[in-house]
């Protein structure tokens, strides 16, 4: 803000969209460039990745005892161990996702999906919500991945995972944040409802 020597208050921080100067689009992810004008105004351009939002679901086989997948991920060439989760289709909810993406990945069907929370994971340049549930009363049914999606499913308990995260073996943003939720749930600490 120009020489701006007011106290800020919360309205002037809105940037107000004045247009769009470009898209591109590739299979679900679009990156877009807005030109903004600021609360003193002013004018600023925001480069930002549209995303049409995800579920991640903690499968928990029993208490304390959850089951990940290990997964490569191309942009950063490494193998990650992650909660399954997926991208939301056009048109569905994101609890249907956590339903589909559980069966898909892992094989299972779960009696209760309960929400937990919803993540920004990227929003400096990212629009992307994830929404996170808890699956509890699983039932093995078969996995289903996508064409061309690998998975190596593992179970583990969550002293084990808490123990991965603290040594830098699990580093996925998503996985860390439902960890720690997960952690306060089954202490007892936070409930769902």
């Amino acid at each position: 803000m120009k020489n701006m020597k007011k106290k800020l208050i919360e309205k002037d921080l809105i940037e107000i969209k004045k247009t769009t100067l470009d898209r591109q689009s590739a299979k679900f992810l679009k990156m877009q460039i807005d030109e903004v004008q600021l609360s003193d105004g002013s004018t600023a351009i925001r480069e930002y990745i549209r995303h049409p939002g995800a579920a991640l679901i903690i499968p928990e086989i029993k208490k304390g005892q959850i089951l990940f997948v290990k997964q490569y991920r191309y942009p950063v060439k490494q193998i990650f161990l992650e909660f399954p989760a997926g991208k939301i289709d056009r048109g569905e909810a994101p609890l249907n996702t956590a339903h589909r993406e559980l069966k898909e990945e892992v094989g299972y069907v779960a009696k209760k999906m309960r929400y937990v929370t919803s993540i920004h994971p990227v929003i400096g340049y990212g629009d992307e919500v994830i929404h996170i549930y808890l699956a509890q009363g699983l039932t093995f049914v078969g996995a289903s991945p996508d064409e061309g999606e690998f998975l190596v499913p593992q179970k583990m308990s969550l002293q084990t995972a808490m123990e991965k995260t603290k040594r830098h073996k699990i580093t996925d943003v998503k996985t860390q944040i439902a960890l720690f939720w997960y952690e306060k749930i089954t202490k007892g600490l936070w409930s769902l409802k």
